[in-house]
């Protein structure tokens, strides 16, 4: 993919697992009560119907243009838990975002991972101090399609689009409560998404993708907590994902609650995928209990 560089402003400046290729297999290797009644849950306190506010979500962050984001993905499986967090910003209308994602230490606490570089772009992730023998100054390119989860537990963030894309899977859907949110009056909704669904009306660039991970997951099922603000952009989402350990070991299902939290809306974003020659091409070392 040829180099490109934008940055953009929003003209409304507004308020583990052996997953190819990715962060989890470098980390993992070492309702409620509202108050409001019956009739509000049902209509979301003044929001409308929570199935249609949330199947609008994505479009909601796309007139938006940009924002900044941090992430964070909590993972259990065997006994063993580990939180991966990123921060960045994202570009809703390009859908290109930067994120710098930050492994745990190891198990007995004596390494520090260096940051890993994402940069995120239709059908693509792009990877940097991946290590596992990656050089450097290359960058590892993952084609989102091709894997099992869809990139949405990949890369140890999930893409910010396609995190708002799978509430257009929302089957069902309750009003919680109204509350806020780092000051942000918000509305609480809890329901469950199909990802198959979702991928029927997910935008081109993760409709692959969001079907791949129909098909890779342990179930379609994604519970989930959004809490959108009132102009209907999603502020915060959880989501609950389940996939089956790709090792072979008999461990069992992995659980993962991956949230995405978005503000300053408008942020500048700059983002430059890299040329052809600074992606690595040669073989992905394995971690010492993972496979590529």
């Amino acid at each position: 993919m040829d180099g490109r560089e934008r940055e953009l402003r929003s003209r409304r400046a507004g308020g583990g697992l052996a997953l190819a290729g990715g962060v989890v297999c470098v980390c993992l290797t070492v309702a409620g009560c509202s108050g409001y009644g019956e009739a509000a849950s049902a209509q979301g306190a003044g929001g409308g119907d929570p199935v249609d506010v949330l199947h609008r979500a994505a479009d909601r962050l796309v007139a938006a243009g940009s924002a900044k984001t941090r992430t964070a993905m909590q993972m259990a499986s065997g006994g063993t838990r580990v939180t991966i967090r990123g921060e960045g910003v994202y570009d809703f209308e390009q859908r290109l975002g930067q994120l710098k994602v930050r492994l745990p230490q190891d198990p007995a606490g004596s390494s520090e991972h260096r940051p890993i570089t994402e940069l995120l772009a239709p059908g693509a992730l792009f990877m940097k101090n991946r290590g596992a023998g990656v050089p450097d100054d290359k960058w590892v390119r993952v084609e989102t399609d091709s894997l099992s989860d869809g990139n949405l537990v990949t890369g140890g963030a999930t893409d910010p689009f396609a995190a708002a894309e799978v509430l257009r899977g929302t089957r069902t859907a309750t009003f919680v409560e109204r509350t806020e949110l780092a000051g942000t009056p918000v509305r609480h909704y809890r329901g469950t998404a199909d990802l198959a669904r979702a991928a029927r009306g997910a935008s081109e660039g993760n409709r692959k993708a969001l079907a791949a991970a129909a098909e890779g997951f342990a179930t379609a099922r994604v519970p989930f907590d959004a809490y959108l603000d009132d102009e209907g952009r999603i502020r915060k989402v959880r989501h609950r994902f389940s996939f089956a350990n790709g090792q072979g070991d008999g461990t069992g299902i992995v659980d993962v609650a991956s949230t995405t939290l978005l503000y300053d809306f408008g942020a500048a974003v700059r983002v430059r995928l890299p040329e052809e020659r600074d992606i690595y091409a040669g073989k992905i070392a394995a971690g010492p209990h993972g496979k590529n």
